[in-house]
């Protein structure tokens, strides 16, 4: 053997930071795709990721509105988040494969 070997705590503290990471990785990735469509991009937190907005040029009224949840990987929704989903028919997933 090289080297100490980790502790099963320590394997699954390091799993968790590298999900984090990956996680924020696809929000800023899903955010800057929005972004560049040319969406307004709101941090919203609670249940969802994202509030996207596009507005009319000319009067500058909302003309779509949706929410957005970034999930990487095989991530699944949380309870909140199922919640949402079937509250408001705004709600949109999207899924980042790495």
């Amino acid at each position: 053997m090289f080297g100490r070997r980790k502790s099963k705590k320590q394997r699954k503290r390091e799993t968790l930071k590298q999900n984090r990471l990956r996680g924020k990785i696809g929000e800023a990735t899903i955010r800057l795709k929005y972004q560049l469509m040319g969406y307004e991009v709101v941090r919203t937190g609670k249940g969802s990721d994202f509030r996207i907005r596009r507005r009319d040029l000319w009067t500058g009224r909302v003309k779509e509105s949706k929410l957005i949840e970034v999930k990487t990987g095989n991530a699944k929704l949380s309870k909140l988040q199922r919640k949402t989903k079937k509250k408001k028919s705004n709600y949109k997933t999207e899924r980042l494969t790495p």
